[in-house]
């Protein structure tokens, strides 16, 4: 559920109208409820009764008020990046709360990592493995490791974001993962701790994470009677979320097929939601610029491609509402933004209402892999991060200006000169 509803005939988040939002912030901007998100968090951290450890995937929603939000509920963070580590350490999330995941850790993003002492590092190389080793090294201490293994499962996702087979990028084959935690074993500055696996995102069926638990839990027992203890299970995140016909398992399910699973294994769990946490917790608010009836009809916004990715990226479907008078006729229409590409959209060949411009546009579970993939692209500044409380709300990232643009940027003095 979400607390996006009509009142009077008017979008409202929680209890703010988002007419009044807009009037203070203009738009394009997110607005994020806070009661979603702490409902959501609440119902998945409290589906397991196993010892566990919920550790908000940051690159789904990475703001740094969302994140301190989910640290006081008592969660942690799954980081991919030295910056994801920055944000959330400035939102207050203890680092033995923060789990390491991702290909490419460089050896300045290990360092900072091992000096704030997170949780865990899940490593996903041998190269990985032994970089770390000697970063820990340097700095005279014992990282703390899993490793990543692939197990070569089907999330039946979609392409781009399926993570756990043997051709995708991520993790290490079962095999070699076994002779490396041999090796990481027997290394004085890596203390193996746990085993990590991550199969991918927006998953509506729970067959593939129950056909990865089994193969992890094989893999533990494997590592055990090789003298080789781990005491936790890192199961990643991927429970997807209802964007239009999907019916994705809730995860009190979720929650019961895993513990089916681990019976007796004797290991505390990590969990790393993104999507299924914020994706229905935020929208994209704009404005309607222009309407072009011709061989098509579409529909022209303030909000673009740069701003909201995941139409353009995976053909991805979002809901589209008026924010005022929710029940007009319906247009078949693209809902495209100014940027000069074909593939801006937000919307394709879609039933959309009927819209003038001026009016006020609501694209609906924008909250996960929104803000935090947009862009500057044709040197458009980002939009604002609004959070609503209850019958408040506050900017939580300010709209960028064209200053902010060219900020970093100079023009050297061999350019300078007239």
């Amino acid at each position: 559920m979400h607390h996006f509803n009509y009142k009077n005939d008017v979008l409202h988040c929680e209890d703010v109208p988002i007419p009044e939002i807009a009037a203070a912030v203009g738009t394009p901007f997110y607005c994020y409820s806070a009661a979603t998100l702490r409902r959501h968090f609440q119902v998945f951290d409290g589906a397991f009764s196993l010892p566990h450890l919920t550790c908000f995937a940051v690159k789904a929603c990475s703001n740094i008020a969302i994140l301190r939000l989910f640290a006081r509920l008592g969660g942690g963070m799954d980081i991919v990046s030295g910056g994801e580590l920055y944000r959330a350490l400035a939102a207050g999330v203890p680092a033995e709360r923060i789990v390491y995941s991702g290909v490419g850790k460089t050896r300045r993003e290990l360092h900072e990592a091992l000096e704030a002492g997170i949780l865990q590092f899940n490593v996903e190389s041998a190269q990985e493995l032994e970089t770390l080793a000697q970063e820990a090294r340097a700095l005279g201490v014992r990282a703390p490791v899993a490793l990543r293994v692939n197990p070569n499962v089907d999330p039946k996702t979609h392409a781009y974001i399926s993570t756990g087979l043997a051709k995708n990028k991520f993790g290490i084959p079962e095999e070699e993962a076994l002779e490396l935690y041999r090796r990481a074993a027997e290394m004085e500055h890596i203390r193996v701790q746990g085993v990590s696996c991550h199969i991918g995102s927006q998953l509506t069926q729970l067959s593939p994470f129950v056909e990865a638990l089994d193969k992890m839990v094989a893999f533990v027992e494997r590592l055990r009677q090789a003298g080789i203890n781990v005491s936790w299970l890192d199961l990643g995140g991927g429970l997807g979320i209802t964007y239009d016909q999907e019916e994705p398992p809730p995860p009190a399910d979720y929650a019961e097929a895993l513990a089916r699973g681990l019976a007796g294994l004797d290991c505390r769990l990590i969990l790393e939601p993104g999507r299924v946490i914020v994706g229905n917790a935020g929208i994209l608010v704009c404005s309607t610029l222009y309407t072009k009836r011709g061989g098509k009809h579409f529909i022209i916004v303030d909000a673009a491609m740069n701003d909201l990715a995941r139409p353009s990226l995976y053909d991805a479907f979002h809901c589209v509402q008026a924010v005022k008078g929710p029940e007009r006729r319906r247009v078949r229409a693209d809902l495209v933004g100014p940027i000069c590409e074909t593939g801006d959209f937000l919307a394709r060949d879609q039933d959309l209402p009927d819209l003038a411009p001026g009016e006020l546009v609501a694209v609906m579970s924008a909250g996960a892999y929104g803000f935090s993939m947009a862009s500057n692209y044709n040197s458009r500044p980002r939009a604002a991060e609004v959070l609503v409380d209850g019958a408040r709300f506050a900017v939580i990232r300010k709209r960028e200006t064209y200053e902010d643009l060219v900020r970093g940027e100079t023009i050297p003095d061999f350019l300078a000169q007239s």
